[in-house]
């Protein structure tokens, strides 16, 4: 069971997709949403959630203050949940709905995408090879604002994304068992 950890929807559970998704784990999610509270980067934030799965990661933000968030999901299904999963937070957030949810695959999402982000998941599958994990975030560069936190959850055995190729550079990075995770910014 899967649960939003802080904000105006804590407490509240959401479903999990029955395959093919790999929620990040309640430890990992408080341990990434306290550094990002640390660095102010959720308050007020254009939050980007790419292979959303349940949505947790960007409806967390949602919980703790980002202004709107868009979920993007290829699978149906796992967009299915993400859609009941939002309802449930928005009636403990209040307020209009600020979060979108885009059945689509990651890189075609990107390639029609306007606007920039301030706050950006990504949660691959961890079979996702380094090509495309790079192709991804060389289609994300134009799409983040210059103070833009880019977080990038992957299996401990994946070799480090490659940061440089779009423009980024590394500013934090901790392993959690099985999973990595690098915070990245605009360089």
């Amino acid at each position: 069971m899967t649960r939003i950890i802080a904000g105006a929807a804590r407490g509240i559970r959401i479903d999990v997709p029955d395959a093919g998704t790999r929620p990040t784990s309640d430890r990992v999610r408080e341990s990434v949403f306290g550094a990002l509270e640390a660095m102010d980067a959720i308050e007020g934030a254009r939050v980007l959630d790419l292979y959303a799965g349940s949505g947790a990661l960007g409806l967390e933000a949602w919980s703790r203050g980002a202004a709107s968030v868009d979920l993007v999901e290829r699978s149906r299904p796992a967009a299915t949940v993400i859609g009941r999963n939002t309802a449930a937070v928005a009636k403990a957030v209040g307020g209009p709905n600020a979060v979108k949810v885009h059945q689509s695959a990651v890189h075609a999402f990107l390639g029609r995408a306007t606007g920039t982000y301030d706050l950006v998941f990504t949660d691959p599958p961890y079979d996702l090879d380094d090509s495309a994990m790079t192709a991804d975030l060389l289609s994300l560069a134009p799409l983040l604002s210059s103070e833009a936190i880019v977080v990038i959850e992957r299996a401990k055995r994946s070799t480090a994304p490659d940061l440089d190729a779009a423009g980024l550079e590394l500013v934090r990075e901790k392993a959690y068992g099985d999973t990595a995770v690098w915070w990245a910014q605009p360089a």
